[in-house]
């Protein structure tokens, strides 16, 4: 009987996973209308990347926390949207020669590839500055109150910019070369993944109406479970299947670049992923969310993932 239970457990998140992505993905064809003149070129830069598919983690977690508190997905989807061009804007730039100069991403030619460095520069651009106006939208489309949407906006301006991602991106290129000790990595690790993490849950938590209270143990719960998710791409990085990732594994030796296996070992960095995924449900659970049934199923789907 306990088998068929997991089962279903199993095939309901599956559907559940499918099922937004699938949502957010069809938002994300919407993102620019129509009738706004933009450059063709620019237009079509910034879809190749926004609609290259991925697991869309950010948005399904801004997704899984609105309906945690019994907020409305409609009302959810334009932070999720946001949330997810400033993720693609990140990969863009990434991939820069001028960074860690990238061939694929998503099992497709990176966007500089296709469009050249100039254009996608500046597609990334385009894309952080309409997050913002994304994000507005659950204001002007579905009600959601203004003093949530100043806390929104303030928190991805500051987990997206030099406090959060770009700081963490800039403290891994500076250390590279330098890096002596696993508190530096895991600077690193929280800001340029775990604080976008964070903020998506946070944002989640804001348009349900979640309490003081209640945004710290999502606060909580995205610090743990973006260092895991983290360290488990370290992890793959090494022993992942390249069909899966669509890019290439071992990037990290080649770039020399310093990793948690680096530091502490395969085996030590998976009991970190574990202990840090514990750490993170513990916290929704004595956080007093409505129901965090979605968001526990989603912690240890991410802990186990394979791509």
């Amino acid at each position: 009987m306990k088998t068929v239970v997991k089962a279903l457990n199993r095939s309901s998140l599956k559907e559940y996973l499918t099922g937004t992505v699938d949502a957010v993905s069809s938002a994300l064809t919407e993102q620019f209308p129509a009738h706004w003149s933009i450059p063709a070129v620019l237009r079509e830069a910034m879809n190749y990347s926004l609609n290259a598919g991925g697991k869309r983690l950010r948005p399904l977690l801004v997704i899984a926390a609105t309906e945690a508190f019994g907020g409305s997905r409609e009302a959810a989807l334009p932070v999720a949207c946001a949330v997810e061009m400033v993720h693609t804007y990140s990969l863009i730039h990434d991939d820069l020669p001028a960074m860690d100069d990238d061939d694929y991403r998503r099992g497709k030619l990176t966007n500089h590839k296709v469009y050249g460095e100039a254009v996608a520069v500046l597609a990334g651009d385009a894309l952080l500055t309409h997050a913002f106006y994304s994000v507005v939208q659950s204001g002007r489309r579905h009600g959601i109150s203004s003093d949530a949407l100043l806390s929104i906006v303030e928190e991805l301006s500051e987990m997206s910019g030099a406090r959060g991602m770009v700081g963490g991106q800039v403290a891994d290129m500076s250390g590279e070369q330098g890096m002596t000790g696993i508190e530096e990595l895991e600077y690193i690790h929280l800001h340029k993944t775990a604080d976008l993490i964070i903020f998506s849950l946070l944002a989640g938590g804001r348009i349900g109406g979640a309490d003081k209270n209640q945004l710290e143990a999502l606060r909580q719960f995205g610090r743990d479970l973006g260092l895991a998710f983290q360290i488990q791409d370290d992890i793959l990085d090494l022993i992942g299947d390249e069909s899966k990732m669509g890019k290439k594994t071992q990037s990290d030796v080649e770039q020399e670049k310093v990793t948690y296996p680096f530091f502490i070992g395969m085996e030590a960095s998976q009991q970190q992923v574990e202990k840090l995924t514990a750490s993170a449900k513990k916290a929704l659970i004595e956080g007093g969310i409505p129901d965090s049934s979605r968001l526990l199923e989603i912690a240890d789907y991410l802990m186990k993932r394979d791509h």
